[in-house]
């Protein structure tokens, strides 16, 4: 059946970037604000836009995220028509196979797939960003513009520009330049890395881009551009709201504390704009005749007896007697024993931070030095009685009870 628009997210990513927390998982499944993962934004979007045919790109560790998606149910993405598809790389016929070698690339080799529902416009969505968009308006601007490709845009400091791919438009917000990472930026409009394409232009460019040997087979480095060098009409879409590439353990510690905060711009719970998530059943949190919580999320399941303080805690999660969490991220099933001093840290799921260790610590004066960081605990490691995890550390083996990393 013809589809308006078809949704491509691209989850693929191995997430480096986020090294201990990405190393059995693909980087769009890490959990994130205490019942969610960073998946769940772009799909949730996607239905609340009405756009009901999603295509998710996976290649890496893709074990744990294809489980999670399941037949997309909790997205209303479980239909006969349309609905919610994984797309591996996969082997054709007299072809050895390869995987996906790039964003382009990964779109080219399901041309296929989105043919089935021979679409006029197609959306490329990342699957590492945490924001709340309605495609349905971007789409409207890319009709009204007649563009051949709408990216989305938005206003970031100056200072920061360099930082970015950034779009250089006219009056109209008519693209005619992009650079990528300027030292000198024109302009502060920095790409989000969201596109909307007219499939019938995308396809031609796709098969020309696969055909150059010596292409990066990358929408950024080679279709964005080979498009503008041809004269087609390019738009910007401006978007204001709160959005937060949580690609680096800085940024989603961030992303996760500004969902505490209440004049950040995360709202998860607007019933206007819900985020849909895959949440297991579990009873009700228990707080013990000691536990002291303040400015945290706690989710159910989790056992609390001692201090948590400005904290996100997913299910499952156990803070024993005595027991400090402040400034921090306890995913599905970690343990925090009695009398620990887990601060400025993310513990990952199933990992244990035995009896008076210390982990973490806060940044000292005004401006945090650079050998301080957020402390990371990988999935399933257990750290010894008394054991000290310093600042910054990424912790991927188990530590021995005294041991200082």
């Amino acid at each position: 059946m013809k589809k308006t628009c078809v949704a491509m997210l691209l989850a693929g990513g191995q997430g480096s970037r986020l090294k201990a927390l990405t190393s059995k998982v693909a980087k769009p499944a890490v959990p994130f604000g205490g019942k969610f993962r960073i998946i769940d934004f772009p799909l949730s979007n996607c239905v609340n836009s009405g756009i009901d045919t999603v295509g998710v790109l996976t290649q890496y560790q893709p074990l744990e995220l294809n489980s999670y998606i399941g037949n997309g149910q909790p997205w209303d993405l479980d239909r006969s028509d349309g609905g919610v598809h994984i797309l591996p790389p996969y082997v054709k016929e007299g072809d050895k196979g390869t995987w996906y070698k790039g964003t382009a690339n990964a779109i080219y080799q399901n041309i296929g797939f989105i043919s089935l529902y021979d679409p006029d416009y197609v959306l490329i969505l990342s699957g590492d960003h945490v924001y709340k968009m309605d495609y349905e308006k971007m789409l409207e601007r890319h009709k009204a513009a007649g563009a051949a490709c709408t990216i989305s845009v938005m206003e970031v400091p100056m200072e920061e520009a360099p930082r970015f791919g950034i779009m250089n438009v006219d009056e109209h917000d008519m693209i005619y330049e992009f650079e990528e990472k300027p030292k000198k930026p024109k302009s502060n409009l920095a790409s989000m890395g969201i596109y909307i394409f007219s499939w019938k232009q995308l396809r031609e460019y796709l098969v020309a881009d696969e055909a150059d040997e010596k292409s990066s087979n990358d929408f950024g480095k080679n279709i964005i551009p080979a498009m503008l060098a041809a004269g087609e009409r390019m738009a910007a879409y401006r978007f204001s709201g709160y959005w937060k590439d949580v690609g680096t353990i800085d940024s989603l510690w961030d992303a996760n504390m500004d969902m505490l905060a209440v004049d950040s711009g995360v709202q998860l719970f607007d019933s206007t704009w819900p985020i849909y998530a895959r949440t297991p059943t579990k009873p009700p949190h228990f707080m013990g005749s000691k536990a002291v919580v303040s400015h945290s999320m706690v989710t159910g399941g989790c056992e609390v007896y001692g201090e948590v303080e400005n904290s996100v805690l997913f299910h499952s999660v156990r803070v024993e007697e005595g027991a400090q969490v402040k400034y921090s991220i306890l995913m599905p099933g970690a343990v925090v024993k009695a009398g620990a001093v887990v601060e400025y840290a993310i513990v990952a799921e199933n990992a244990v931070i035995g009896a008076e260790a210390k982990v973490g610590a806060p940044p000292e004066g005004e401006g945090a030095p650079d050998d301080w960081g957020i402390a990371v605990v990988a999935e399933g490691i257990k750290v010894g009685d008394k054991a000290v995890v310093p600042p910054k550390a990424m912790i991927t083996r188990n530590v021995k009870g005294g041991a200082v990393k």
